[in-house]
C-alpha cells in the first residue's frame, strides 16, 4: 500500500477537515516540510515541487523535479504531508508544482468551495475521467491553480484475487466474478460496508455476492496473506499496489468504472509556474507514464529500496526524456 488514503466516495468527502498553513508569509510551512535540492540551477527561476511524503508522491515529485530542471529552472522538493496544507501551499505560491489525482483533489476542492453537506450531495468526480478533470479544473482555476492534462497512469480503488482463483472460474473483470455467482468474502477496511465504491458498489454494479467483510485494512499485508490463504476471496486494495506478485494476487479489472478517476496530473500555481514551459515539461512525462510503469517505480523504493532521485533519474533516461 502506498499510504496514501483514498478520498473512496461522498461518506470520507464529507470527512474532510479543512485547515490552514501557519506562516503563510514565509518560507516555512510547519514542521512536517521538508526541503531538499532537486536538479541543477537553471536560468528561469526556481520552482519549488510539493511532495505528500508517500512513495509514489515522492518519486513523482522528483520527476517532476528534474524534468523542469532539465528545462532551465532551478528545484527543489518540499514535502508537506498534509493536502489540506500543500493545497493551500499551492495556492499561496509557497510550492509552486504538485503532482495530484484528479477526483481525489476535485472532491477536495468540492468540500473546500461548497461545504462538506453540498459536496456529499453533489459529488462532482466520477469514473469518467475527462469529466472529472473537468470539473477539477473549473474548482481550481478561481483559486490561481492551474489543471495540467492527465495520462493514463492512474492511482485508485481496485480488487484482486489470486491467480489460481482467477484461472479456475475465468476471472478477468469484476463482471466477471458478478456473473459467476460466487459467494465472496471480501478483506477490506472495516468502512467497506458503508461505502459506495466498496461493497455496496460491488454488489450494485456487479452483483457480486458479497456475503462477509474481513475487517483487516486496504491493501494491508493482512488482507492480501488472507486471500492468498483462501481465507478470504477478494481484497481491496489500489492499482498501483507494488506488492501483489508476492501473494500471488491479480487485479480483476473495474469494467464499469465503478471507481472514481483518479488519474495522475500536474497541478501548477498559475503565477509561479503558468509559464508553457513547464506545461511542455511536464506533459512530456504525463504522455508515457503509465499505471504499471508507477507501480514499478513504487517497488523500486519500496521493495528494493533504492532511493526515489535515482530511481527518477534511471525512468526519466530509460524513456528518452533525460540525457
Amino acid at each position: 500500500m502506498n499510504g496514501r488514503v483514498r478520498a473512496a466516495g461522498t461518506a470520507l468527502v464529507a470527512a474532510l477537515l479543512l485547515t490552514g498553513v501557519a506562516g503563510c508569509g514565509g518560507k516555512s510551512l510547519e514542521k512536517k516540510a521538508n526541503d531538499t535540492p532537486s536538479g541543477a540551477g537553471g536560468g528561469k527561476g526556481s520552482l519549488v515541487v510539493g511532495s505528500a511524503g508517500f512513495t509514489e508522491s515522492v518519486v513523482l515529485a522528483e520527476l517532476y523535479a528534474k524534468l523542469l530542471s532539465g528545462a532551465g529552472y532551478h528545484t527543489s522538493v518540499r514535502t508537506v504531508a498534509d493536502r489540506e496544507l500543500y493545497e493551500r501551499a499551492l495556492e499561496k505560491g509557497q510550492v509552486d508544482v504538485v503532482p495530484e489525482y484528479a477526483a481525489t483533489l476535485a472532491e477536495f476542492l468540492n468540500v473546500k468551495v461548497n461545504g462538506a453537506s453540498a459536496a456529499a450531495e453533489k459529488p462532482v468526480a466520477s469514473g469518467d475521467a475527462k469529466a472529472t478533470v473537468a470539473a477539477l479544473t473549473a474548482l481550481a482555476a478561481p483559486r490561481g491553480l492551474t489543471v495540467l492534462p492527465a495520462g493514463r497512469a492512474v492511482d485508485q480503488n481496485a480488487f484482486a484475487v489470486t491467480k489460481d482463483f482467477a484461472a479456475a472460474h475465468h476471472l478477468k473483470t469484476l463482471s466477471d466474478l458478478g456473473a459467476s455467482k460466487l459467494k465472496i468474502t471480501l478483506a477490506a477496511g472495516d468502512e467497506c460496508p458503508d461505502r459506495p465504491f466498496c461493497s455496496p458498489g460491488l454488489k450494485t454494479a456487479y452483483g457480486i455476492d458479497i456475503t462477509g467483510i474481513d475487517p483487516k485494512g486496504v491493501g494491508t499485508a493482512q488482507s492480501k496473506q488472507a486471500v492468498k490463504d483462501g481465507t478470504d476471496q477478494l481484497v481491496l486494495t489500489t492499482t498501483t499496489d507494488a506488492t501483489l506478485d508476492q501473494y500471488d494476487l491479480v487485479l480483476l479489472t473495474d469494467d464499469k468504472h465503478l471507481q472514481n478517476a483518479d488519474n495522475l496530473l500536474p497541478v501548477v500555481n498559475t503565477a509561479h509556474a503558468g509559464d508553457p514551459a513547464v506545461a511542455a515539461a511536464l506533459n512530456r512525462l504525463t504522455a508515457v507514464l503509465t499505471t504499471a510503469d508507477l507501480t514499478a517505480l513504487n517497488a523500486q523504493v519500496d521493495r528494493e529500496r533504492l532511493k526515489p532521485a535515482d530511481v527518477a533519474a534511471d525512468y526519466l533516461k530509460s524513456k528518452g526524456l533525460s540525457e
